[in-house]
């Protein structure tokens, strides 16, 4: 990755803090992006060569002025990784969420992703190609609970699709990883108890919270985010990979099974009585 320009949204810690000391380590030049001034000043002194650029992603003048820096300072942005984001365990349930935190939800998910997109894709495209990896998570699945989680996390991977289906001729590749590994996401008491009760409800089985309460240190993740911003990963786009201490995997792209058909053209509606019938012949 020598000579090539990368910026990690979420990089001062976690997952993203790994994924930019990876791509450092295998010669890119990376800005290390948080809110807060700090902590992106701090991470960027431990990455050799490393920038940092604080602000939130989510405000587009912060995400246009990212890739800006990036240009400016290693002259091309090949690499975008969004890391960024944040939960709310129990406060986000549909029975006490607030329309104020759902948002904040999708800002720190969905719109951090799209507005970095949206600054760092037509550059690419005009230099001839990069890589996208936006983070998403088993949480859209509905199995972990909450509302604006998930349904940030589901956007994103819909949006990484379409931008991997968009640019594909045009040499920029789009994927997705779903983490699973030990952060301040993923500790402390309240979070434990919120596995422990997803568990009890029947969300979870043993397996699933075991490996939830036991998850491996953040650079057992960065590689698979570093894999799909290499050359190694040239014919990869449209995915969603999983990455989750020793195991990595993928999940099969979704495609419609027929549960009945007609003709518009020679027969009526269905009626209810119909559909019902064909849905429990093959549920």
């Amino acid at each position: 990755m020598a000579g090539r320009g990368a910026v990690v949204v979420g990089g001062t810690r976690g997952v993203g803090l790994s994924v930019a000391e990876l791509l450092a380590s295998q010669g890119a030049g990376v800005v290390v992006n948080g809110r807060d001034e700090s902590a992106a000043a701090q991470a960027a002194q431990h990455i050799p060569g490393a920038v940092a650029h604080s602000g939130s992603p989510a405000d587009p003048s912060v995400a246009d002025a990212l890739v800006d820096t990036c240009i400016g300072e290693f002259g091309s942005i090949d690499i975008l990784v969004n890391c960024a984001g944040t939960g709310a365990l129990g406060a986000e349930s549909i029975l006490t969420v607030t329309s104020e935190l759902f948002r904040d939800l999708l800002d720190a998910h969905l719109l951090t992703t799209f507005e970095t997109c949206r600054a760092a894709a037509p550059r690419m495209v005009a230099q001839g190609g990069g890589a996208i990896v936006n983070t998403s998570s088993f949480a859209f699945l509905g199995d972990y609970g909450g509302t604006g989680y998930p349904a940030g996390k589901g956007a994103v991977n819909g949006l990484t699709m379409a931008i991997a289906a968009e640019l594909k001729d045009q040499g920029v590749r789009a994927n997705v990883v779903c983490p699973g590994a030990r952060t301040r996401l993923s500790t402390g008491s309240d979070y434990e108890r919120h596995i422990a009760d997803l568990n009890r409800r029947g969300l979870l089985d043993e397996v699933s919270m075991q490996g939830a309460l036991d998850a491996a240190p953040p650079e057992y993740v960065a590689p698979t985010y570093a894999y799909l911003v290499s050359d190694l990963a040239k014919d990869v786009t449209g995915q969603i990979f999983i990455a989750a201490g020793g195991f990595v995997g993928k999940f099969d792209r979704q495609t419609p099974s027929i549960v009945a058909y007609r003709d518009h053209h020679d027969t009526p509606p269905w009626k209810v009585e119909e559909i019902a019938a064909a849905v429990s012949r093959v549920s």
